[in-house]
């Protein structure tokens, strides 16, 4: 089966950072969750919040959601695309695998 979007590993994300050329990366985690760790530059729009939030974004502008493990940031994607939105990635493994592959120092749970 083909996902409706796009995924994307930490490394490749961190790639476009550091060419100037990252998409928006929202992340879908909880505010505790959030305040423990988070990846510089993320903008947090819980999950658990989507119906408040996501006719705030613009369907032509690329995103990059993530999560701590990439399973809550895909539904997000899902449930975008299903709106309409097709400029949509996952990153892979979230923040988890962002702290193995991108940041080791970065608090893990």
């Amino acid at each position: 089966m083909t996902l409706p979007f796009g995924e994307i590993a930490p490394h490749e994300y961190q790639a476009l950072r550091e060419a100037g050329h990252a998409p928006r990366l929202i992340d879908v985690r909880e505010p505790r969750e959030y305040q423990f760790v988070r990846i510089e530059g993320a903008e947090l729009m819980p999950l658990s919040q989507i119906q408040q939030w996501w006719q705030s974004l613009d369907p032509d502008e690329e995103y990059v959601f993530q999560c701590h493990s990439g399973y809550r940031s895909a539904q997000v994607c899902m449930m975008l695309s299903r709106a309409g939105f097709t400029k949509l990635k996952n990153l892979t493994g979230g923040i988890d695998r962002w702290a193995v592959e991108v940041d080791p120092t970065m608090r893990r749970y």
